[in-house]
């Protein structure tokens, strides 16, 4: 291979570890990594020299759950990239498999332990594929009945202390859901807040008591705050808010005593400690610029959690209060030939064409007029956050501009500005990207004639919808698992997820005219830009369909475009094979196009 390519392979190769969670009452805790090629479950503890992995399954682990006492770990494994997990116990410190729930055509999500570990409850759309009921199972025997049914997406979050009662979220929107109590006896439940109003509710947490718990919200809100609630009287009370940002998740200390808190501050993470007696909350601040997620205590005094950063791609830190010190426990990320080469994106902003101000991250070496890619995340409710991508460092590092911005829809800037692109607002969306582009060229950041494009699910949709729709800005294009005509994806993706993509995208009973009118499938006579498609043959959210159309299409009518189809997998690319052939491919294939 030649030094640019070993280059690039040092990008992608970067291995990571995620989603730690402690194993309660063992000072030890749990993580994946894609280290062997696929996410396995890794475990750590204060004995080990290094982490080990735990266990070697078949496929990847998406999900894991530990019991109260630590003694019992479940971890979802699904098949090639399906998301239709299936559960498995894990016992004798995690080396020992047990089978639990397989129903390999529907999909399952896990809730939780009930407090005696006898039993679990978890939900699947079993009865319609549309529909998500709630279970509960017993271990010992492995038997299991349906508890709750609903006509929706519905799921089990919190088992009560000292109760039969379930926590549970319904639905709502695209974006909000509401939470019950589901009395398991008389399977009545009881709506937890605000009766006539609807929001955001996240990181539940409970109180031994059996009184309520603490939770995140943006009822009666712009953005997320730190409430505590009671379930007698169905009192919210507002602890923090920060009314600018999201607070994005918060843990619970098992005394009670403590809150440890994380404020998305556009897209880079702040970490918080709120006394719960006093409500006094402190900052820590010697954290990198970064993002961190899935807090999870060890003990009263140490809490752990994953922070990933554009120049400490994903690793997990733990913080000990008593002596207010921060230590870095794993380094899967350490990468001695590429972090010196890693660049930290400059936080920017620009003002869109009817006002409205739209916040990119800006990656170079050096602030002039050179070849330039734009990023678009998908979503759209989601965002692109200050963290490690390997395709945008490489080109960076190679004299490209990548621009990443969070136009209109995204989250982390609060309920406004998230709908700001719904339904036949669309295409504001897509006009915030030329206006970006506008902005650019005006501050001599780009080549305007050397631009590219990509993007993934929802940003593989505005890929689409920029070349149709301004086609005189691109000189390459790549499309991930994209969207390529509303109509026929809200036709084909899972049923399951149909109602809440209405609820963004616009309905099949009263849209169809505005999905035809914009459709990328229905004006690709007006592409002029090579075009690179990617999408899993497995994909239950957009099916391989929406590429597929489009890319029999262009092919008739001789346009550039080469289509690549992962056979193994689904809405990610989560095998370290297909991510080398995945971001190997857009390299070569912008270099070639832009330079």
């Amino acid at each position: 291979m030649s030094l640019q390519t070993n280059l690039l392979m040092d990008y992608l190769t970067v291995v990571t570890a995620y989603q730690s969670q402690a194993i309660p009452n063992k000072n030890q805790f749990t993580f994946l990594s894609k280290k062997t090629g696929i996410p396995q479950l890794w475990t750590w503890n204060e004995t080990l020299e290094q982490a080990k992995q735990a266990i070697d399954l078949p496929d990847r682990v998406v999900s894991v759950s530990h019991s109260p006492s630590g003694e019992y770990t479940i971890v979802g494994m699904d098949h090639q990239g399906n998301e239709k997990q299936q559960f498995y116990l894990l016992k004798d410190e995690l080396s020992e498999v047990e089978e639990l729930v397989t129903s390999p055509d529907h999909f399952h999500i896990f809730g939780a332990w009930s407090p005696d570990e006898k039993k679990i409850t978890w939900c699947s759309n079993r009865r319609h594929p549309g529909y998500f009921d709630i279970y509960v199972q017993n271990l010992e025997t492995k038997e299991y009945e349906v508890v709750y049914e609903h006509n929706g997406n519905c799921v089990p979050i919190k088992w009560l202390y000292n109760s039969n009662k379930l926590l549970i979220s319904i639905q709502e929107t695209n974006i909000d859901n509401a939470l019950y109590l589901l009395d398991l006896e008389t399977k009545n439940i009881k709506k937890i807040g605000p009766e006539d109003k609807t929001g955001r509710y996240h990181s539940i947490q409970l109180t031994k008591d059996g009184i309520g718990g603490f939770l995140l919200s943006d009822i009666n809100n712009n953005t997320k705050a730190l409430y505590s609630f009671t379930f007698e009287n169905n009192y919210m009370k507002k602890l923090i808010h920060i009314p600018k940002w999201d607070i994005d998740e918060m843990e619970l200390s098992p005394n009670e005593r403590k809150i440890v808190y994380t404020v998305n501050e556009g897209g880079i993470s702040t970490l918080h400690i709120l006394n719960t007696k006093n409500n006094e909350s402190i900052q820590i601040k010697n954290t990198q610029n970064g993002t961190i997620d899935s807090l999870s205590w060890l003990n009263d005094d140490e809490f752990i959690f994953t922070l990933k950063s554009p120049i400490q791609p994903g690793d997990i830190w733990r913080y000990t209060l008593s002596t207010d010190t921060l230590e870095r426990v794993t380094d899967f990320s350490k990468s001695e030939s590429i972090e010196s080469q890693l660049i930290e994106p400059e936080l920017q902003s620009f003002t869109s064409f009817d006002g409205v101000e739209v916040p990119y991250l800006y990656y170079s070496k050096e602030n002039k007029k050179q070849p330039a890619m734009i990023y678009i995340h998908g979503g759209p409710e989601s965002q692109i956050c200050v963290e490690y991508h390997p395709t945008i460092q490489y080109l960076a590092s190679q004299g490209f501009a990548v621009i990443a911005p969070n136009i209109r829809g995204s989250m982390g800037y609060g309920r406004e500005y998230v709908k700001l692109d719904d339904a036949r607002k669309r295409m504001d969306a897509i006009a915030d990207i030329a206006s970006l582009v506008r902005h650019l060229t005006e501050e001599d950041l780009i080549a305007p004639d050397k631009l590219g494009i990509m993007g993934r699910s929802y940003g593989g949709f505005v890929v689409l919808a920029a070349i149709t729709h301004y086609p005189d800005l691109w000189a390459a294009a790549v499309d991930i698992v994209g969207i390529s005509h509303f109509r026929t994806f809200l036709e084909n993706t899972g049923q399951w997820r149909r109602k809440l993509r209405e609820c963004e995208y616009g309905s099949l009973e009263h849209d169809t005219d505005f999905f035809e009118e914009i459709a990328p499938l229905n004006l690709t006579d007006r592409i002029k830009t090579p075009l690179l498609v990617f999408h899993g043959k497995n994909d239950t959210r957009v099916p391989i369909s929406e590429a597929q159309q489009i890319v029999d299409d262009l092919k008739s009518r001789g346009n550039e475009v080469e289509f690549i189809i992962f056979e193994d997998e689904g809405h990610f690319t989560e095998k370290l094979e297909n991510h080398i052939t995945l971001n190997s491919n857009i390299v070569e294939f912008m270099k070639k196009q832009l330079t």
